[in-house]
C-alpha cells in the first residue's frame, strides 16, 4: 500500500501561531465550509417546486422545462473537469470566493430577464457551483488531512441540508403576499452573499499560484484507481438522480396519491442526513472503506426493491432503508476524493474528473429510465436497469474503497 508523502517540517526559525489562534482559524474554516456547502444546492433545486408557476409565467413548453431541469447536471459534467485548471491562475480560496459572487449574478439573472435570464442564469449558476464543488475537497485535504473523511461527511451533510431547506421553504416564499416565483428564486441571493462574506477571510495570504503551476493539474486519465473512484461517483450519482426524477411517479403508479408520494421522497431525504454525516466516519474506522460501501449498497438495493415490489403499506420502511444507504453512499463517494489523494492538487484533479464524468452519467440515466418505461409500459425493465446501476456502483466502489493512494503522472 502506498502511503502519504511526508509532510514538510516547519523551519526551526519560523514562529508557529499560538494554539488558540490556530484552533479558532480552523473552527472558522469549518463553519465557512459548512455554510458554503449549504448554498450549493438551493439555487438550483429551488426551481423544481416552482416548475408549474415558472411554466405558466413564461409560457414554456414541456421540452423547455426538461432542458431547464437537466441543464444544471450537464453544467456539472461539462465544467467540473475544467475547474482544476483555474488553479494555474489563482488560489483555490480566491476561486471559491469569485465563484460565489458569480453565483449571485446567476441567481439575479433568473429573476429579472425572463426566459433568456432563466436559462442564462441557470448556466452561470451551474458553472459557479461546479467550480466550488471541485475545489472544496482540495481545501479539506489541505487543512484537514487527518480528519478528511469526517470533514467530507460534514460537507456532504451541509449539501443535503441545504437541499432540504430549499425544498421546504421555496413554495411558501412564493406564496407570500406580493411575492411570486421570481421573488422566491431571488431570495437565495441573500444566503449566498452571506456565505461569500464568511468565506472572504480565507482568501487572505497564501502561496502565489505561479509557484505551483506544475503541481496544480495532475493528469489522472490513465490512472485506474482514479477511474474506479470516478465510476463509483458516476454510478451512485445516476442512482440518485433516477430516484429524484422517477420515484414519485413509480409510487403514484403503485397507488399512492401525489401528495403521499412527495412525503415519501421528503422522508427519504430527511433520513439520509444521518448517514450522510456518519457514513465517512464509519468508513474510516476500519482498514479501508469496502465494508461500509458494501453495507450502503445492500441497503440501497433492499430499499429500492421494497419500494418497487414490496407492500405499499410499508413504503415508509422501505424508503427509510433506501435513505440510509443513499446518504452513506453519496458521502463516502465524496470522501474518496480526499481519501485516495495524497495531496490537495491531486484531490482537486480527481474531484474534477470524478464529478465531471459522474454528473454526465447522472444526466443520462434518468433519460434511459424514461425510454425503458415508455417502451415497455411498466417498471420491470427499469428495475433491471436500476439493479445494474447498483451492481456497477458496488463493483467500482469496492475497488475504489481499497486503502491506496493515487499516483499522478
Amino acid at each position: 500500500m502506498q502511503t502519504n508523502p511526508p509532510e514538510a517540517q516547519p523551519s526551526s526559525t519560523s514562529n508557529p501561531p499560538p494554539r488558540k489562534t490556530a484552533a479558532t482559524s480552523r473552527l472558522i474554516l469549518v463553519l465557512a465550509i459548512v455554510f458554503v456547502g449549504m448554498n450549493l444546492r438551493p439555487a438550483l433545486l429551488a426551481v423544481g417546486p416552482l416548475i408549474d408557476s415558472i411554466q405558466l409565467g413564461l409560457d414554456l413548453s414541456a421540452v423547455a422545462l426538461g432542458a431547464l431541469i437537466t441543464l444544471p447536471v450537464l453544467c456539472f459534467g461539462a465544467f467540473a473537469p475544467l475547474a482544476p485548471r483555474l488553479l494555474r491562475y489563482q488560489s483555490a480560496e480566491r476561486l471559491i470566493l469569485l465563484s460565489l459572487l458569480i453565483l449571485v449574478v446567476g441567481i439575479g439573472l433568473r429573476s429579472i430577464l425572463g426566459v433568456f435570464g432563466l436559462f442564462a442564469g441557470t448556466l452561470v449558476a451551474g458553472f459557479s457551483i461546479s467550480v466550488v464543488m471541485v475545489l472544496l475537497p482540495s481545501i479539506i485535504k489541505m487543512h484537514f488531512p487527518v480528519q478528511a473523511g469526517i470533514m467530507m461527511g460534514l460537507y456532504t451533510t451541509a449539501l443535503a441540508l441545504g437541499a432540504a431547506i430549499a425544498a421546504a421553504v421555496t413554495v411558501p416564499l412564493a406564496q407570500l403576499p406580493g411575492s411570486d416565483w421570481r421573488w422566491a428564486l431571488a431570495f437565495w441571493l441573500a444566503p449566498v452573499i452571506i456565505a461569500a462574506a464568511i468565506w472572504w477571510p480565507q482568501t487572505a495570504g497564501g502561496e502565489h499560484p505561479r509557484n505551483r503551476v506544475h503541481a496544480a493539474v495532475p493528469r489522472l486519465r490513465g490512472n485506474w484507481l482514479a477511474w474506479q473512484v470516478t465510476l463509483f461517483m458516476g454510478a451512485q450519482g445516476a442512482i440518485a438522480y433516477c430516484i429524484f426524477g422517477w420515484l414519485p411517479l413509480i409510487l403514484i403508479d403503485r397507488g399512492l396519491t401525489p401528495v403521499k408520494a412527495g412525503f415519501v421522497l421528503a422522508a427519504m431525504m430527511t433520513v439520509q442526513l444521518s448517514t450522510s454525516l456518519a457514513g465517512p466516519w464509519l468508513a474510516t474506522r476500519g482498514r479501508d472503506q469496502r465494508p461500509a460501501i458494501l453495507a450502503m449498497m445492500i441497503l440501497v438495493f433492499v430499499g429500492f426493491m421494497g419500494m418497487l415490489y414490496g407492500e405499499i403499506t410499508s413504503v415508509y420502511w422501505w424508503s427509510t432503508i433506501f435513505g440510509l444507504g443513499f446518504g452513506g453512499m453519496f458521502s463516502i463517494a465524496m470522501a474518496l476524493l480526499v481519501l485516495r489523494s495524497p495531496s490537495p492538487q491531486i484531490a482537486a484533479s480527481l474531484s474534477g474528473m470524478a464529478q465531471g464524468v459522474g454528473y454526465t452519467l447522472a444526466a443520462v440515466a434518468p433519460l434511459i429510465i424514461g425510454v425503458l418505461h415508455d417502451y415497455t409500459g411498466n417498471w420491470n425493465a427499469v428495475a433491471v436497469f436500476f439493479v445494474l446501476l447498483i451492481c456497477g456502483a458496488a463493483w467500482s466502489g469496492l475497488l475504489a474503497g481499497r486503502s491506496k493512494y493515487i499516483k499522478a503522472d
